[in-house]
């Protein structure tokens, strides 16, 4: 490759126009006067240039600063005709050709929206990659919705900076399987090995969950960091997150983070560079509380859909609202086992904020609370604002939710974390999602991909009897 532009298309009396003039097609040898010949590719939607004696064009030249200068005018709607629709086209010249193709993005976006068309077509699952897998709850619950609505997803891949969480996942997450790839590494890692990211597949769908700590209130507070992007470690995953999509060419990525992640530079970073891939981007934030679930979490979720997709968050299908009491969930826990504690510390340290007026108070709940706060990923800490049972006849005495209970009150399957120590447990749940919510997701972006290959089939169809009746 000697040369690479992108230019416009232009228009002379309503015909497609692209000139092209210089130093670009004289290093590739066309020279005022030479001949050369046009070859049009309609199915790889490129126009090749070949520089070759006998050929019926000829480059036309011009005066340009005191010189000379080779001028080549394709001004042909039967020529231009593969590009119909496309503003821009790449040129790349090397020696004695050049090619005049769409822009790579455009032609990214056709690969991954016909790979998607075939697939569907013949009933494949559809193969998915998860970054910050953890234990896989995010893509557990999007699986689910998937087949609710009876399309299959193939888990492709996971990568997550904890191998062990990986480990356990591969054994305890129906959404893997046998031939699953285990990418126990940072991400910012991986997206740099130049090596492992060319064995990486193509995807069909991105899922991925970008570490929160950066953007949350309290990881900024802990921290003391001005905004997310400032967070030493997970600040800049943005630019990992982005590259991985430009490798694998999903025809949709679903992304969950925190509600205040919505208005980083990261995410606004996503929003354009998305768009300028060919996708369209969707948002909302999803709450516990619609769903049924004790735990009334919000998350942000972001669907973007390849061009020529048509997404409708007002479609996502909500429950009918119910009340539901902690109780529900509750193991059975002996009145005198070792886990019930006076926690005199944090009532200690709740007596002080208030006198302080830093408004810190304790979360105490019982069978009867028909919600619970948010469970964070340190629970295991037991820190002071984070839901603390009480316990049946002495009052004065606390616990911590159980694992399981806590899975309960995400409505996450227990499953996930079963064999896991209680404190990895609560750090994969509590980094985690409210379950019903995405499962929720998943159904409508199958609905969504049913929806658009039914319109697409009906097209095509409609194209083909054209073109015989003509």
């Amino acid at each position: 490759m000697q040369n690479y532009q992108v230019v416009k298309i232009g228009s002379n009396r309503g015909i497609p126009r692209v000139w092209l003039q210089g130093r670009q097609p004289e290093q590739a040898g066309f020279t005022p006067g030479s001949s050369f010949s046009v070859h049009v590719e309609r199915d790889r939607k490129a126009v090749i240039l070949r520089r070759e004696e006998g050929g019926l064009r000829r480059v036309s030249r011009k005066e340009a600063g005191g010189k000379e200068v080779p001028v080549i005018d394709i001004n042909s709607l039967e020529t231009l005709s593969v590009f119909k629709g496309l503003e821009q086209v790449r040129i790349v010249t090397g020696q004695g050709v050049i090619y005049i193709l769409p822009l790579a993005s455009e032609a990214r976006k056709v690969e991954r929206i016909e790979r998607l068309r075939q697939k569907l077509q013949r009933g494949e699952a559809l193969k998915v990659g998860s970054l910050s897998h953890g234990g896989g709850v995010l893509d557990l619950a999007l699986h689910r919705g998937f087949g609710a609505e009876g399309l299959q997803t193939h888990l492709a891949f996971a990568n997550d900076i904890r191998p062990e969480l990986l480990e356990h996942a591969s054994s305890a997450n129906p959404a893997w399987r046998p031939d699953t790839v285990a990418l126990g590494a940072p991400m910012q890692e991986l997206v740099f090995d130049a090596w492992a990211m060319s064995k990486l597949s193509e995807v069909d769908a991105l899922f991925a969950g970008i570490p929160c700590t950066g953007a949350s209130l309290s990881g900024r507070a802990k921290n003391g960091t001005s905004c997310a992007e400032a967070h030493p470690d997970v600040g800049h995953l943005v630019v990992a997150f982005l590259a991985i999509i430009s490798k694998v060419n999903p025809a949709l990525v679903v992304l969950e983070n925190v509600v205040p992640y919505a208005n980083t530079a990261s995410m606004f970073i996503i929003r354009h560079q998305l768009r300028d891939l060919g996708y369209v981007v969707h948002e909302t934030v999803l709450d516990g509380a619609e769903f049924n679930e004790l735990e009334h979490r919000q998350r942000m979720c972001m669907v973007a859909v390849t061009e020529g997709i048509s997404f409708d968050w007002s479609c996502l299908v909500k429950p009918e609202r119910r009340e539901r009491r902690l109780g529900e969930i509750l193991e059975s826990v002996a009145d005198d086992a070792p886990c019930w504690s006076e926690m005199g510390y944090l009532k200690a340290k709740e007596e002080r904020d208030a006198a302080a007026g830093k408004g810190f108070a304790m979360q105490i709940v019982g069978p009867e609370s028909t919600k619970v706060g948010t469970i964070g990923t340190g629970y295991a800490k037991n820190r002071s604002t984070e839901p603390k049972v009480q316990h049946p006849s002495r009052p004065e005495l606390l616990r911590l939710l159980t694992p399981r209970e806590h899975a309960a009150c995400k409505g996450i399957p227990a499953e996930l974390v079963e064999g896991l120590s209680a404190t990895t447990a609560h750090e994969v749940l509590g980094q985690s999602i409210v379950f019903s919510a995405f499962v929720a997701v998943g159904e409508l972006l199958a609905r969504t991909l049913k929806r658009w290959f039914s319109v697409a089939e009906v097209q095509e169809n409609e194209l083909a009897a054209l073109l015989m009746a003509a």
